[in-house]
């Protein structure tokens, strides 16, 4: 009885994530096939970048910064909490190494709230001259095109409103663990494909993704600032939910940049998994709801179990395996031309198995882990644990 149950209900939501699977690659189809104006648009830039602590590969990330081809005027700005920070010596042979450009460290002393970083970018808008900003974190590489394609989304309004907000989508730099490698080829086969979906099904982006977070002083204001933002923690998500809310379009750009996922241990993949889910679970509740129906290989190898290996049930498997792999490829690859999809496509099925458990623990509590602290999420804000 129970085996029949549980064929009854995998193979209902192996269908459904199969559909998802083709509406991925209709959602990819549609982003690709849309033409992209250019422009003559190059308005003056302030790049913030909060900074905490160095890792390897952040200064060639800082110096790809520095190498834009862009027609206007931009500055970066670095933010660090004090001046003992490892990342400060960083900052100093950048400026030394491109004595051309506007660069400028600035310490942040300021704790506004919970979430270290949005302290940091709050404080560094103030010093800010420009009238557009750019947020991403220390760690993102981009191309020599950078710039000009972000605020290229900026020259013209979308479906009739202005735009408030350039985001971008990204890729995931993996650094050898199976935890590493795994989280990259999430970001690049699963993040991505959910949120041209949610593109395509919603007609517009309402959401901002922490690679690249550009915005106008005027939507960034009507959306309340970086400061109503220190105790989110996904505050790129909020950010652009809140300028979508009060009138500003959000574009989702093609410049696709790179970030490095660190050496991640699986206990640490694991808890950093968890608390991306938990986030997303307390910003996004009905939406997170609905990503039951996207892991479409777990349920179809569970369906192939519960019905005794079947031959319908095993034809369905291959159906959403060839489904998903198109996907990975069609997306990862095709879109973000991410190489390590097809050198870790054989992890796919562990990586699903996995994301599907860390999908059904996000429901068994409130608290995350950042930074070596728990904190309690309560409607998108952080609450120290007691």
């Amino acid at each position: 009885m129970l085996a029949t149950v549980v064929e009854s209900v995998t193979t209902i939501v192996t269908f459904a994530s199969l559909f998802y699977f083709i509406a991925a690659l209709w959602s990819a189809r549609s982003f690709m096939r849309k033409p992209v104006a250019t422009s003559d648009f190059a308005p003056g830039v302030s790049i913030l970048k909060p900074l905490k602590g160095f890792d390897p590969g952040m200064y060639e990330a800082f110096a790809s910064h520095c190498r834009q081809d862009y027609a206007g005027d931009y500055e970066l700005l670095f933010g660090v909490s004090s001046m003992d920070d490892p990342a400060v010596a960083a900052v100093a042979r950048l400026k030394a190494e491109f004595s051309d450009r506007s660069i400028r460290l600035i310490l942040c002393p300021e704790k506004l709230g919970l979430n270290g970083k949005v302290s940091n970018v709050a404080q560094l808008a103030r010093q800010a001259q420009y009238e557009y900003l750019i947020v991403n974190d220390s760690d993102i590489h981009v191309s020599k095109r950078y710039l000009t394609r972000i605020m290229n989304g900026f020259a013209a309004p979308q479906h009739g409103k202005p735009v408030g907000m350039v985001t971008a989508p990204y890729r995931g730099i993996a650094h050898g663990t199976l935890g590493s490698k795994m989280e990259a080829l999430g970001i690049a086969t699963d993040f991505f494909p959910g949120v041209l979906t949610a593109l395509k099904m919603d007609g517009d982006i309402r959401f901002g993704l922490g690679s690249t977070l550009a915005v106008s002083r005027e939507a960034l204001a009507a959306a309340g600032g970086f400061e109503s933002l220190v105790d989110s923690l996904a505050d790129d998500y909020e950010l652009g939910f809140r300028i979508a809310k009060t009138g500003f379009a959000v574009v989702l750009s093609r410049e696709a940049v790179s970030t490095s996922v660190p050496p991640y241990k699986l206990r640490e993949f694991f808890a950093h998994q968890v608390r991306w889910a938990r986030s997303v679970r307390d910003s996004r509740k009905a939406g997170y709801l609905g990503l039951v129906f996207t892991f479409g290989l777990p349920w179809a190898i569970l369906n192939c179990v519960a019905s005794g290996f079947s031959l319908p049930s095993i034809a369905l498997l291959s159906l959403v395996a060839a489904a998903r792999i198109t996907v990975a490829l069609a997306i990862g690859v095709g879109i973000l031309k991410d190489g390590q999809v097809l050198r870790d496509l054989w992890l796919l099925p562990l990586r699903d198995f996995c994301a599907l458990w860390v999908w059904i623990w996000s429901f068994a509590g409130n608290t995350v882990t950042w930074r070596g602290e728990r904190f309690l999420l309560d409607h998108g804000s952080l609450r120290k644990a007691e």
